[in-house]
C-alpha cells in the first residue's frame, strides 16, 4: 500500500486532536472547532510523510519540545489558512482610494504608513499599493513617502510574497487586463509586480499574539478575515493593541463578518456604499 495514503487515512484520536488544538491556540491563536480532524489530516499529511512520522501521536510527542522550533513553525505554516485574492471584496480598496487617501492628503500627512497584518502570498498589500498608485495618478505629488508594512506568521509564505511573482491562474482572481498591463511584467510565463508597486512594501514575520510595538504606528491597518480564527479573549487583546498601533484618526479594516463593538469602544464606524471601516476616536 502507498505509504502516503496510509498517512492520509489514519484516524486521529481525541487526545492527539486536543494536543494539536492546544498547541495551535497557544502558539499562534488559531482556534480549531470540535470536529476538524479532517482538516488536521489534510494539512499535516505531507509534512508528516516528509518528516518521517508514522502517526499524529508521534508528531505531537516531538512538537512540544522547545528544541524543535523548526518543526513547530512547519506545523503552524501548514495549518495557517493562506486563502487570498486580489482586491478581495473590492469595496475596501475603493474606499481607500476615495475616502481614506484623500483624507490623509487633506490632513497633509507625510510618510503615511499602512499595515497589512496577514498578507499571505502578497495579494492584499500589492492590491493596497496598486490602489495607492491609482490615487496618485489622479492626484500626483500628494502623500509623499507612503509606505506599506506586510506581515504574516508564515516564513515560507512571506518568501513567496516577496518575490512578487504570480502565475496566470492567480492573476485571474481579481486582476483586470488593464492592471495586468500597467502593473506587471511578463517573465518566463509568470507575471512579476513592477518595482513602482513592490518597492513601497516591506515584509516582516509577525505573530499577532505577540507584541508588534516595534513596527511603529500606522494611518491605516488592514486586518481582514483574520480575527475569525482567534478566541474572544485574543480578539479583544489584538483589537486593542491594533488601536494602540494606529495614529489619532487612523483607520482599521476588518473582514465582512468581523466587528469591533463587543471588544472595544475606541472606534467609530465610517459607512460607505458597500461596506464600512472603523476610525480611531481622537
Amino acid at each position: 500500500m502507498n505509504p502516503e495514503r496510509i498517512v492520509e487515512r489514519q484516524q486521529i484520536n481525541q487526545q492527539e486532536y486536543n494536543a494539536i488544538r492546544e498547541f495551535l491556540e497557544k502558539s499562534c491563536g488559531i482556534v480549531l472547532g470540535d470536529n476538524k480532524q479532517y482538516l488536521v489530516n489534510s494539512r499535516l499529511a505531507h509534512l508528516m510523510k516528509e518528516q518521517g512520522f508514522a502517526s499524529l501521536g508521534d508528531l505531537v510527542k516531538v512538537l512540544y519540545s522547545s528544541r524543535h522550533r523548526k518543526l513547530q513553525l512547519s506545523v503552524i505554516d501548514a495549518m495557517t489558512t493562506n486563502e487570498t485574492s486580489w482586491f478581495r471584496d473590492n469595496h475596501p480598496y475603493e474606499s481607500l482610494k476615495k475616502i481614506i487617501l484623500p483624507d490623509l492628503s487633506d490632513r497633509k500627512i507625510q510618510n503615511a504608513a499602512i499595515w497589512s497584518t496577514a498578507c499571505s502570498s502578497g495579494q492584499e498589500p500589492y492590491s493596497v499599493s496598486m490602489s495607492i498608485q491609482e490615487y496618485l495618478r489622479s492626484r500626483p505629488s500628494t502623500l509623499p513617502g507612503v509606505r506599506i508594512v506586510a506581515t504574516d506568521i508564515s516564513p515560507s509564505i512571506l518568501k513567496e510574497a516577496q518575490t512578487g511573482l504570480f502565475d496566470n491562474t492567480s492573476l485571474c482572481r481579481g486582476i483586470t487586463e488593464e492592471y495586468k498591463k500597467r502593473y506587471f511584467d511578463s517573465i518566463n510565463g509568470q507575471w512579476r509586480i513592477k518595482p513602482i508597486i513592490r518597492d513601497r512594501i516591506t515584509f516582516k514575520e509577525i505573530n499577532l499574539l505577540q507584541s508588534f510595538f516595534l513596527l511603529g504606528r500606522f494611518d491605516c491597518i488592514f486586518c481582514r478575515n483574520v480575527l475569525i480564527y482567534f478566541s474572544s479573549a485574543n480578539k479583544e487583546d489584538i483589537i486593542n493593541r491594533l488601536a494602540d498601533a494606529l495614529k489619532p484618526g487612523g483607520y482599521l479594516y476588518l473582514g465582512g463578518t468581523e466587528s469591533i463593538p463587543h471588544y472595544t469602544d475606541r472606534f467609530e464606524a465610517v459607512r460607505f456604499k458597500h461596506g464600512m471601516v472603523y476610525k480611531l476616536k481622537e
